[in-house]
């Protein structure tokens, strides 16, 4: 029997840092139109339909349906493919999908971003009587109104107008069944995450407010808020979302760029970063986030450790321009003239005497403009 998953779309390389994405009721993945590109430079980006909404089937889900029951939805679909711990954006109800991850299942969640959403959504009344109206009636009186809620005065996006009009009425009244339950106000403060909240200052859905009480509960989270922005900001205010989000998810590369200073030193990297171009920018963020980001950080092996093992793989290639960089490394990370002598002596062994006469005498070059550098 083939499973049943949430409709979704992958993109970005698939040995980046997984970042999934979750939408608002009513909406499909489409509300990341803008945004989700950009951020697949640097993570495996996947974003997720609810169900009856966008490409997933209806019956993923059925009256009475509970935002817990949407987070699993969302973890079959993580386990799916393959993925055990993601960084989660979610806006409005797949805000509220990311704070129940964040509290039930804090092992899966390396880091979160919730935007125009809340930890309770105004009490139960209102939803019960939504869900009855589009049950009874459907949603064509709700997505007529749709730009009054979602945009400030004169914004559309069509495409999301069209999404709500053609999501199914059951699955729309069982996410607001959903909603009408929800409240997570009580277990923000066991989140361990980094949590970022994202209002939008003229969302009358949820409020600036809302996201401060997430905020304020959530240890060190952090808000912004985005101005001329309504509900669906990331469809609306796509630059200040996408330049949030890169702030709040590119620790790797924050952290890569940090280690990589302590270990080649400021003047190099100063010089690297001089050299910079369009053409070069995101191999530059390759380095510093995979190189120096995750695997320079890997408390495993200790910097000394990895000094050695890099010494012996830049012989091992013949790369002596690099080699010349990483002697100077080395140094910084604690080793020796004679250690630095002895790895490359035992490169004489098993990579050949040759590249390790070359390796010498960049090595011998290096140290002695330390010494001079230094007397």
């Amino acid at each position: 029997m083939t499973q049943k998953l949430l409709n979704h779309r992958a993109e970005g390389p698939a040995t980046a840092p997984p970042l999934l994405l979750g939408p608002s009721l009513g909406t499909s993945y489409a509300l990341w139109d803008k945004v989700a590109p950009e951020l697949s430079a640097t993570h495996q980006v996947i974003r997720w339909d609810l169900p009856g909404h966008g490409g997933t089937a209806p019956d993923l889900i059925g009256p009475g349906a509970s935002v817990a029951d949407l987070a699993e939805l969302v973890l079959e679909l993580a386990d799916y493919l393959g993925i055990e711990r993601f960084a989660y954006a979610g806006v409005s109800l797949g805000g509220a999908v990311g704070l129940h991850l964040a509290t039930h299942h804090p092992e899966r969640i390396s880091s979160l971003a919730v935007v125009c959403s809340s930890a309770h959504f105004n009490g139960s009344k209102p939803w019960e009587e939504r869900a009855a109206l589009v049950r009874r009636e459907g949603l064509a009186a709700l997505a007529e109104n749709a730009n009054a809620r979602w945009f400030t005065p004169g914004f559309t996006v069509p495409r999301l107008i069209e999404d709500h009009r053609t999501t199914d009425p059951g699955a729309y009244a069982a996410c607001c069944d959903a909603l009408a339950a929800f409240d997570l106000r009580d277990r923000l403060s066991s989140i361990s995450a980094p949590t970022l909240l994202i209002a939008g200052r003229e969302d009358p859905a949820t409020p600036p407010a809302h996201l401060r009480e997430i905020a304020d509960a959530v240890p060190g989270a952090s808000l912004t808020e985005i101005a001329g922005a309504s509900h669906l900001a990331p469809a609306e205010r796509p630059e200040a979302v996408l330049a949030a989000l890169r702030g709040h998810f590119d620790g790797y590369a924050l952290r890569g760029m940090e280690v990589r200073r302590q270990v080649l030193g400021d003047e190099h990297v100063d010089r690297a970063q001089a050299r910079q171009s369009p053409f070069t920018a995101r191999f530059q963020d390759f380095i510093s986030r995979y190189a120096w980001g995750e695997i320079w950080t890997d408390p495993t092996l200790a910097r000394r450790e990895r000094s050695m093992i890099t010494l012996t793989a830049l012989v091992a290639h013949g790369h002596y321009d690099e080699l010349a960089m990483h002697v100077r490394a080395a140094r910084r990370n604690g080793l020796t003239p004679e250690e630095i002598g002895a790895v490359l002596l035992q490169t004489a062994v098993y990579c050949s005497v040759p590249a390790a006469n070359s390796a010498f005498a960049v090595a011998q070059r290096v140290l002695a403009e330390e010494e001079a550098e230094g007397s």
